[in-house]
């Protein structure tokens, strides 16, 4: 990955784990909790591909297995989010612009309810058992619900921020000027060789004009005679 996308990504993924293990996991909402993490691996995939995505996606889950209060083995969560991040970048725009907010509330809708499936279903291997007791069904509703509603403040500003550091403005404004300059000279070069060309030819009829006075005049005198 660049290095902008890296510290980007770092940035966002940092940011979205304090807010969602110091806040929103405090918030004791019924059934899953908001995932923004989730929705932070789904904006940058979106922006940077599948590739990019699982990367993230890896990082990001590695990082919340490791804070506290984590209480699943490591790695657990790092699986969910590289599988998640990788197949949201698999439906990365061509033009990396989403025209239509229905595609990405579908794909939300989704990896709310895959990386639940999934999550209980990693902890069913290793023994963790916690889904069961709490309802499969309703962490997967309210995880579906809470993440479709928190999506249209989170995922658009993160690709936004994505496609942002993408771009390099003092490249762009480099070319833009090296384009102007082009653009300015072909104009002057073009406008200078009409002018030439205007003047040669005013210079041309008029040397025609003086050498046909001359003619006349002497024709005119030989007639006198």
């Amino acid at each position: 990955m660049r290095l902008n996308r890296i510290l980007l990504s770092t940035v966002l993924v940092v940011v979205a784990l304090v807010i969602q293990v110091s806040v929103l996991a405090r918030l004791h909402l019924p059934g899953a909790v908001p995932d923004l993490l989730l929705l932070t691996v789904l904006g940058l995939a979106m922006v940077y591909g599948h590739v990019g995505g699982a990367l993230v996606g890896f990082g990001a889950g590695l990082l919340a297995d490791l804070a506290p209060p984590a209480d699943h083995a490591a790695g657990r969560y790092a699986l969910v989010l590289c599988v998640i991040g990788y197949l949201a970048g698999l439906i990365k725009p061509e033009t990396g612009q989403v025209k239509s907010a229905t595609g990405p509330m579908a794909v939300v809708v989704a990896a709310a309810l895959g990386s639940t499936l999934l999550y209980a279903g990693v902890g069913a291997l290793v023994g963790d058992t916690a889904a069961r007791h709490v309802g499969l069904p309703g962490l997967l509703i309210s995880a579906a619900v809470y993440d479709l509603l928190l999506a249209p403040f989170v995922v658009p500003g993160i690709m936004a921020l994505a496609r942002r550091a993408e771009n390099d403005p003092l490249a762009e404004a480099g070319s833009a000027a090296k384009k102007a300059d082009l653009s300015s000279g072909w104009l002057s070069s073009g406008t200078g060789l009409r002018i030439g060309g205007q003047r040669g030819a005013l210079g041309g009829l008029k040397s025609r004009a003086r050498a046909r006075t001359t003619r006349v005049g002497r024709v005119k005198g030989v007639k006198r005679l």
